[in-house]
């Protein structure tokens, strides 16, 4: 994906929307205290394979969780940068031409996602990003379509609270290690 700046640049306005930090942390923080006691507690014969397995599962997180969006005067590009965009290689990109409707399509959660369609498919349009009605407005603004009725996939509440909840979990468990390390 090429670099871009928040903001205009020499004639052309682009932004860069990575996944919203709220989101972000709360997905590592979560993956951290699910696996993290996981080492600590398995047989010595196992645990430098776990330490193993826990560094690269979060650079598997970090990387999964660095997805951003591109917007600028000829289109929409969803990818990762180039630390893990290589062996990702997931994304797509689309130019405002392209863009024919928005469809929204319910979840079976309840929620509702929405999807970019054009005549080369499909795409999931990215409701977990940083600067959200921004997003929207440059969507709208840019393709002619009608966004005022997209919302976030999920209520911000939610992510900040499970996020309240994984760092408690970590501190609990940070406390539990040494507790550990301080026994005689």
């Amino acid at each position: 994906m090429p670099a871009a700046s928040s903001g205009a640049s020499a004639g052309t306005s682009s932004s860069r929307h990575p996944m919203a930090p709220v989101i972000r942390f709360t997905l590592i923080s979560l993956y951290l205290a699910l696996v993290l006691p996981l080492p600590w507690q398995a047989p010595q014969a196992l645990r430098a394979a776990l330490w193993l397995a826990v560094v690269l599962g979060l650079v598997l997180v970090l990387a999964i969780t660095s997805e951003q969006v591109e917007v600028d005067s000829s289109g929409i590009r969803v990818g990762h940068p180039a630390w893990c965009g290589w062996w990702l290689r997931r994304g797509w990109q689309l130019s405002w031409s392209s863009l024919t409707a928005i469809t929204p399509v319910t979840t079976s959660q309840g929620g509702r996602v929405y999807y970019l369609r054009s005549g080369d498919g499909s795409f999931l349009l990215p409701q977990r990003v940083a600067r959200f009605p921004e997003f929207l407005e440059q969507l709208a603004s840019h393709s002619g379509l009608d966004t005022s009725g997209i919302g976030r996939i999920s209520p911000p509440w939610t992510y900040r609270l499970l996020a309240w909840l994984s760092g408690l979990m970590l501190v609990a468990e940070l406390g539990w290690a040494a507790a550990l390390l301080l026994r005689p």
